[in-house]
């Protein structure tokens, strides 16, 4: 008997699994461009535990375990920054990822009146560029930070959700 993958608001008792799974999931990003020192390998549990406290973050559990997460905060515009989408390798291409950033959008959109979505990756990170954009997510900037790399913001318009009353 298998399991479904269940998405929820992130609980402060969720804290230490996501920073572990924080750590796993970047370690391939961390090679790509040959920098262990990025910021998702050096947050310290204090500094995760604040970020819960200040936006949305969500997690994806397979029963107990947290096998996904996504964070984001929205400014006073209705602009959400969304960072640190992670899922599981194991989980990874399975549309985990998707999923939890279509979540994540919805309950932005009608809890905190976002309007508007930007996310930022790294110009050698094909699989993500390629699931933003599965997702309507299109470039708006690069910014060559080092010769090594450059950053890329997508963004994408919030879309209206229409709701019909059921007679």
């Amino acid at each position: 008997m298998g399991m479904s993958v269940t998405i929820s608001t992130a609980a402060e008792q969720d804290a230490e699994q996501i920073l572990k799974l924080q750590y796993l999931c970047y370690q391939s990003e961390a090679q790509l461009y040959g920098d262990y020192g990025i910021e998702p390998l050096t947050q310290s549990l204090q500094d995760l535990r604040v970020e819960l406290g200040s936006g949305r973050v969500l997690v994806a559990r397979l029963g107990e375990e947290v096998v996904g997460s996504v964070r984001a905060v929205v400014d006073g515009e209705g602009m959400a920054l969304i960072n640190k989408l992670i899922v599981h390798p194991r989980l990874q291409r399975h549309g985990l990822g998707a999923r939890l950033l279509n979540t994540l959008e919805a309950e932005l959109a009608e809890q905190q009146g976002a309007r508007r979505f930007r996310l930022i990756t790294g110009h050698r990170s094909d699989g993500n560029i390629r699931l933003y954009r599965r997702c309507g997510y299109v470039p708006s900037n690069t910014e060559r930070v080092s010769p090594r790399l450059s950053l890329i913001t997508l963004e994408k318009e919030a879309v209206a959700q229409a709701y019909v009353a059921s007679a």
